[in-house]
């Protein structure tokens, strides 16, 4: 059975501004002004200052960085646990990148492919051992050493 179209004579009532529910008139009032007061501290703070955890997509601190002629590695530490990224110097097209981290004794876990910005993260248990990592972009490399003995 075929729905006639629209005419606009038996609309429904929009609604409100949250997952359908009227809350009434405060509701969009407080989103708007949670907008802007997100934005004022986003003008305060600015746009590169963030953890670097939070811009690499592994927890804990940085322990390493090792730079490169096209970019960056970068290893972090949370516990018993070693993460590494590959961070582009220049994001933008897709080129070849990858990330290797291995712990001693055990095998590597790598991640690569042709990515904008970064590749990885990966991450070992590395309890008591040490951990090396490499990262590449483009036919150019950085290499940690063995490290965190």
């Amino acid at each position: 059975m075929r729905r006639k179209p629209d005419s606009g004579a038996e609309r429904t009532p929009e609604r409100g501004p949250v997952g359908g529910s009227s809350r009434g008139r405060g509701a969009g009032r407080w989103a708007a002004g949670l907008t802007a007061a997100a934005a004022v501290a986003f003008a305060l703070v600015g746009p590169g200052v963030t953890p670097a955890s939070a811009a690499s997509g592994c927890p804990g601190h940085q322990v390493r960085s090792v730079g490169f002629a096209t970019g960056q590695l970068r290893v972090y530490r949370s516990g018993q646990y070693v993460c590494a990224v590959t961070l582009a110097k220049a994001p933008g097209a897709r080129r070849q990148m990858s990330v290797v981290l291995q712990a001693r004794g055990a095998r590597p876990v790598s991640d690569s492919g042709r990515f904008t910005r970064l590749a990885g993260p990966v991450k070992v248990r590395a309890a008591n051992r040490c951990v090396q990592a490499v990262g590449a972009i483009s036919g150019r490399k950085g290499v940690s050493g063995w490290f965190l003995c």
